[in-house]
């Protein structure tokens, strides 16, 4: 029985504002949390013209404010960009004005490219010490200790910290420090199935988590007609052909016919990256969402749905919620 929760990059759409992108990220997780979704993450990303989250905090506190009983967080926040002492004090003060209801992903990646890197004014090789990291971000969430620097708000807060990470590594990490782990296989899903071996067979629990907790992205596009959802997939493989040929653009609207814009090179490309993609009628993503879970066990989905027009995206996430239940109905309760 698996949990579904949302994952929004707050798409800026062509020809639209990032306050639109915002505003319509507050309406889905209001949607999302009338519908049943766990949870509502969204992501940091610098320098990128069609996503709208950059400043993460500010914008999950926005979300958190907007709606009561959803799961708000960071999918994640990108920790090499930071220092672990800011971030603690800026989710300690989340989870006090919205008790219970914060989660923090951290990534390794810097969620840019090296030029803005430098404009962040963090070293790159910051990365290496994400581990590191890690636990003094846990510490400074922690029970007061002495001596040792305190996040106000922050420490004793405890806010659940998850890693993400679409490599071996972060499943090693999340597994040696006994925490949830998050695979972004809705964009690398080429270790998948080794990451979810490893994240398990090493687990060691901690204070956080007793047993290992595994989450997973996709891509997941539903529509009253397979044509319908296979047209509206089309902006994001339109996206994905322009970040291969080096441009970044704001999520462009679905076109006819998507072998007319890319060449045979580029769909294999951007087939390989979007494998982990649910697109179609009821019927069909429920077949492949059920194929999927049976095939990874994962115990929640984190879903992205890049789709150009907002009410195709409501609808799509609403025929999604009730799928969940029907799968729910059919998969045993995760042991």
């Amino acid at each position: 029985m698996a949990d579904f929760s949302v994952f929004d990059l707050a798409f800026i759409t062509k020809g639209s504002q990032p306050a639109d992108a915002l505003h319509h990220s507050l309406d889905l997780a209001q949607h999302a949390e009338r519908w049943g979704y766990k949870r509502f993450w969204l992501a940091e990303h610098h320098n990128m013209v069609g996503i709208a989250s950059a400043a993460t905090s500010v914008v999950i506190g926005y979300v958190a404010g907007g709606t009561k009983t959803i799961r708000v967080g960071s999918g994640g926040i990108m920790l090499p960009n930071h220092s672990p002492l800011v971030i603690a004090e800026q989710f300690g003060t989340l989870e006090c004005l919205y008790p219970g209801r914060i989660d923090l992903g951290l990534g390794r990646a810097p969620g840019t490219d090296q030029r803005t890197l430098l404009s962040l004014r963090r070293d790159p090789a910051n990365s290496e010490h994400f581990p590191q990291d890690v636990e003094e971000l846990q510490q400074l969430l922690g029970p007061f200790i002495p001596g040792m620097v305190q996040a106000v708000p922050g420490t004793g807060t405890k806010v659940p910290i998850w890693i993400l990470g679409s490599s071996l590594f972060g499943a090693q990490l999340a597994a040696h420090l006994g925490l949830p782990y998050a695979f972004a296989s809705h964009f690398a899903p080429g270790d998948l199935m080794q990451a979810i071996e490893l994240y398990r067979s090493e687990f060691k629990p901690s204070a956080q988590l007793k047993k290992p907790l595994l989450m997973l992205g996709v891509n997941v596009i539903v529509a009253d007609k397979d044509e319908e959802a296979r047209k509206l997939f089309t902006s994001i493989q339109q996206s994905f052909t322009n970040m291969h040929r080096g441009t970044r653009t704001q999520l462009p609207p679905p076109i006819d016919d998507i072998a007319d814009y890319w060449s045979p090179f580029e769909e294999t490309i951007a087939a390989q990256k979007l494998s982990c993609s649910f697109v179609g009628s009821r019927k069909t993503v429920e077949e492949g969402l059920e194929g999927f879970l049976e095939k990874t066990g994962a115990d929640e989905l984190m879903v992205a749905s890049a789709i150009y027009d907002h009410s195709a995206r409501l609808h799509s996430y609403e025929i999604l919620a009730e799928i969940q239940k029907s799968l729910n109905r059919k998969q045993p309760v995760n042991p």
